[in-house]
């Protein structure tokens, strides 16, 4: 399926540019090419399609949906939502304020936005491809545990509290508003024609892909970058052998950086390759997509700082636990 990918990076690099592939820039450099031109063909293709199939959603309805279940099946909910939707750190942030404003609890929010950026459609698919379906399945669950987990403790210390003033009234305002309301009348949805939908997805499509497609070219250059220039057994010496410190020294790594979802996939490709085992890569590719620097900064726009440091010290714990139960699982699995 992906041969067409490497075949162009094969003529690009070593018959355009007439490098070899025994050098270690055009190692590099084809490890680059191959894995930018794959993702950006998977960006464009999965994301219109989902689009496709998302154009005649009702955003309103969901909001009503999610605020009117029990709570349990609320996390499931949120944390699926986040799984579903191609939304980086950026683009969840106004729809956590959505939420929000519709008095759905912040633990069932908060499933949704720690679930968002670290599962989407294109990472799974570049995993499938990678590791399996074994090893896909239990990133899909433990993402989704995270994010369910997570949710239930924050609405255990009663979170909210530590919203913005602006946030909290929004929550107050929208919870009052759906206890004084009647209930949601399930009407049929608005069907759209196929241009409609169509035009829906060409803008969706080039919102998302104009997002993101910078962050690709950052993960896939230093996934590129370890491929090609790190000297062989360096990650396996230092990090390999599966010490217990390795999964939380990984952790520490990833939170200077930023990438989404996508964009880390080719890192995780490289570290793999080059030893580095599977758990301790995971945690070290969550703590960078999802606790990372610039994500706090954004989320600084919506929450105090005890709740960013709360919600910061949860993330490196569940990534830290997840790297160790990885590890565990890697000869069973």
């Amino acid at each position: 399926m992906f041969e067409i990918f490497t075949r162009l990076a094969d003529w690009l690099v070593y018959q355009l540019m007439g490098l070899s592939p025994d050098t270690k820039l055009g190692d590099a450099l084809h490890f680059f090419v191959e894995d930018v031109s794959k993702i950006y063909v998977l960006l464009v293709v999965m994301i219109y399609v989902i689009a496709l199939a998302r154009a005649s959603l009702n955003v309103e309805r969901v909001r009503d949906f999610l605020a009117g279940r029990h709570r349990g099946i609320g996390y499931m909910l949120g944390s699926g939502f986040g799984a579903i939707t191609p939304f980086c750190s950026c683009s969840s942030i106004p729809v956590f304020l959505g939420f929000t404003s519709a008095g759905i609890p912040v633990g069932i929010t908060m499933a949704f936005l720690l679930t968002s950026p670290l599962i989407n459609e294109v990472a799974v698919l570049l995993l499938m491809s990678l590791l399996g379906w074994k090893f896909t399945l239990l990133y899909v669950v433990v993402g989704m545990g995270v994010g369910i987990l997570g949710g239930v403790f924050l609405d255990q210390i009663r979170a909210e509290r530590w919203l913005q003033s602006f946030a909290q009234k929004a929550l107050e305002r929208g919870r009052q508003n759906s206890s004084q309301q009647q209930p949601v009348q399930s009407g049929p949805v608005e069907k759209l024609s196929f241009a409609e939908r169509h035009q829906f997805a060409k803008g969706e499509t080039g919102e998302i892909f104009g997002r993101v497609w910078k962050w690709v070219i950052i993960g896939v250059g230093l996934g590129a970058a370890l491929h090609g220039f790190v000297p062989d057994g360096w990650i396996e010496s230092h990090l390999g052998d599966g010490q217990w410190w390795s999964v939380p020294a990984a952790v520490a790594l990833g939170i200077p950086l930023y990438s989404n979802a996508t964009g880390v996939i080719p890192v995780m490709e490289s570290l793999i390759v080059n030893g580095l085992p599977i758990g301790t890569t995971l945690a070290f590719c969550m703590s960078t997509v999802a606790a990372s620097f610039p994500e706090f900064i954004l989320l600084k726009q919506v929450m105090q700082w005890r709740l960013l440091a709360i919600l910061f010290a949860v993330l490196l714990a569940a990534f830290t636990l997840v790297g160790w139960i990885f590890n565990l699982l890697t000869p069973f699995v």
